[in-house]
C-alpha cells in the first residue's frame, strides 16, 4: 500500500502541516526539520499525488523558464542552478526556448493563454513594457536572471564593470592593441550584456588615452565558429592586436582556434581573455571574468519562490559580484608583437 502524507509525518516525528510546508518549498521550516521530512519521504518512497495537490491548491505547481538558446554554456549553468532548487520542492519545470522574435511572441502568448505557470524565470531577456504589464495583470510572479528592470525582480551582474575589468587586466599587462569580439551589440531580444561589456571595454581604453579602433571590434553570432572568423579578420592585419577580449568563453575558444591557425602562441604572441568562467574554461586554462552562473540560477529561483509565497510586489534588484580569474592565456605582450607606446 502506498505511503501517505500522514505516514511521512509520523516517520519524521512532525505534523502533517510541517510535511505540507516542506513539499510547498516554504522557508518557514528549519533545515533540521526539512532534512528529517525529506529523509522520511525517501525512506518511505512517498510520491505526492500531484494532480490532487494542484486541484486543491488551485495552482499548476509549475515554474516556467524562458530563455534564448538553451544550449549556450552560460544558460546551461544557470539552468543547473534553477533545477537544483526546484528539485527540493514539488514544482515542475517548464522550458520555453526562444530563438527568434516570432518564437518569443509565441512563448509569451502561450504562458498567458494557458495559465501554465505559477511563476516565471526569464534568463537574459528583458521584457518589453507591454510584456511587463501583461505579466503583472496576469499576476504571474516573475524574476529576471542575467537581466534587470526597475519594474521586475532581478538577479544580474554589472557587465559594464565586467568589461572594464577584463580590459584593465590586459592594459595592466602592457597591452595597448586590444581587440574586442562579442555577440551583436544590438539584437532583437533587447539583451544588453554584450553592449554593456563593450561600453566597459571602451571606458577602460579611454582612461589610458586610447580610442576604440573599428577594425579591432567585431560582433556576430555567439559561437566559437563565428568568433574564429571574426578573430581571423583581426589577425591578418599588419598591426594586429596583441590581445583580444572575448565577451564570452565560447567565443574565446574560437579565438584560440584562430590563433592556432595563424601559428600564434598563446599567450606569448596573443593574449586572450574570456567572460563567464564556464566549466570548460578551467580545463583549457582560459583567463576569464568569473560570474556566478549557477548561483544566479539558484538565487533567482529562491527569490521567485519567496515572492510566489509572500506576494512581494516591490521589485528587488540584486547585483552579484564578479572577478578576474587569471590563468594561462594572458601575459605581457612580446617585443615582437608590440609597438612603442
Amino acid at each position: 500500500m502506498p505511503s501517505t502524507i500522514r505516514d511521512v509525518a509520523r516517520h519524521a516525528g512532525v505534523g502533517v502541516g510541517t510535511v505540507s510546508r516542506v513539499l510547498n518549498g516554504s522557508t518557514a521550516v528549519s533545515e533540521t526539520t526539512r532534512h528529517k521530512v525529506l529523509t522520511a519521504i525517501e525512506d518511505l518512497n512517498y510520491v505526492p499525488n500531484s494532480m490532487a495537490r494542484r486541484l486543491s491548491l488551485g495552482r499548476t505547481m509549475t515554474v516556467g523558464v524562458l530563455a534564448p538558446f538553451f544550449t549556450r554554456p552560460s544558460v546551461v549553468e544557470r539552468l543547473r542552478g534553477i533545477e537544483s532548487v526546484l528539485a527540493t520542492t514539488q514544482y515542475d519545470l517548464s522550458l520555453f526556448n526562444v530563438e527568434t522574435m516570432s518564437r518569443r511572441e509565441n512563448c509569451f502568448r502561450d504562458i498567458f493563454r494557458r495559465e501554465r505557470v505559477d511563476g516565471l524565470l526569464i534568463i537574459t531577456l528583458i521584457p518589453t513594457e507591454a510584456e511587463t504589464k501583461r505579466l503583472k495583470k496576469a499576476n504571474i510572479p516573475t524574476v529576471l536572471v542575467d537581466a534587470d528592470s526597475d519594474a521586475l525582480h532581478s538577479i544580474a551582474i554589472d557587465d559594464v564593470y565586467g568589461g572594464r575589468l577584463a580590459t584593465t587586466h590586459l592594459l595592466s599587462l602592457g597591452h595597448r592593441r586590444i581587440g574586442f569580439i562579442s555577440h551583436y551589440l544590438e539584437d532583437d531580444f533587447g539583451n544588453g550584456s554584450s553592449k554593456d561589456r563593450f561600453i566597459g571595454y571602451s571606458q577602460a581604453l579611454a582612461e589610458v588615452g586610447l580610442a576604440v579602433r573599428p577594425d579591432y571590434v567585431h560582433e556576430g553570432d555567439a559561437d566559437r565558429e563565428a568568433a574564429y572568423v571574426m578573430a581571423s579578420k583581426m589577425l591578418v592585419l599588419e598591426d594586429r592586436p596583441t590581445a583580444i577580449f572575448a565577451a564570452s568563453d565560447a567565443q574565446a575558444i574560437g579565438i584560440l582556434k584562430a590563433a592556432q591557425a595563424f601559428n600564434l602562441s598563446v599567450p606569448e604572441d596573443l593574449s586572450v581573455i574570456g567572460y563567464d568562467d564556464i566549466e570548460l574554461a578551467e580545463y583549457i586554462n582560459l583567463t576569464t571574468v568569473h560570474q556566478p552562473l549557477m548561483q544566479s540560477g539558484t538565487q533567482g529561483t529562491e527569490m521567485l519562490l519567496k515572492i510566489m509565497r509572500d506576494e512581494d510586489d516591490i521589485p528587488q534588484q540584486v547585483t552579484l559580484p564578479i572577478h578576474i580569474v587569471p590563468r594561462g592565456t594572458t601575459a605581457p605582450p612580446s617585443t615582437l608583437g608590440s609597438v612603442p607606446l
